[in-house]
């Protein structure tokens, strides 16, 4: 069996790439964006969440309270870049959700080169990343978070370095 194809496989059906956005004091505009990976599992069947953890030397499993799941996650962006997207490339998603995919690469990649600390930069990550997802609920619109910006020389992010650059 090959793990990499099984596991696009079952990120396909079970797995999410997604780009969430948080009011933030301590960020300059306001706003902090978060890049995140993620795939669940029953509990009694999580045997390829920790395959996956154990492959990619990255990430962490925590229950996800919601639906009484395990979820597998990966947030930090240098590991997205490094690991994840190289993944998907690798072994690509077969069912529209590729798209979400791709979206979310270029998100990472902008995010890893810094473009996240300009107003240009973040409402170009925020206009891609609304566009992914489109069954999901989002607690703020892109108008809401694009109107409300606030001036300043940049912004920084949850990269796995508390949000200090």
């Amino acid at each position: 069996m090959n793990l990499d194809a099984y596991i696009s496989g079952f990120v396909d059906g079970e797995g999410c790439f997604c780009v969430s956005f948080q009011p933030s004091r301590r960020h300059r505009l306001g706003w902090e964006a978060r890049p995140s990976f993620s795939v669940s599992q029953n509990a009694d069947r999580a045997e390829l969440l920790f395959a996956m953890r154990d492959k990619w030397q990255c990430g962490f499993i925590r229950p996800d309270r919601s639906d009484n799941t395990l979820k597998f996650e990966i947030r930090n962006v240098q590991s997205l870049v490094d690991v994840v997207l190289p993944h998907f490339r690798a072994f690509p998603l077969f069912s529209s959700k590729q798209a979400d995919v791709e979206s979310f690469s270029r998100v990472c990649i902008w995010m890893h080169e810094g473009q996240h600390r300009t107003i240009e930069g973040f409402m170009k990550i925020v206009k891609v990343a609304m566009n992914m997802n489109s069954s999901g609920k989002r607690k703020y619109s892109e108008d809401e978070i694009l109107n409300s910006l606030q001036s300043g020389e940049g912004i920084v992010c949850a990269t796995g370095n508390r949000g200090l650059t």
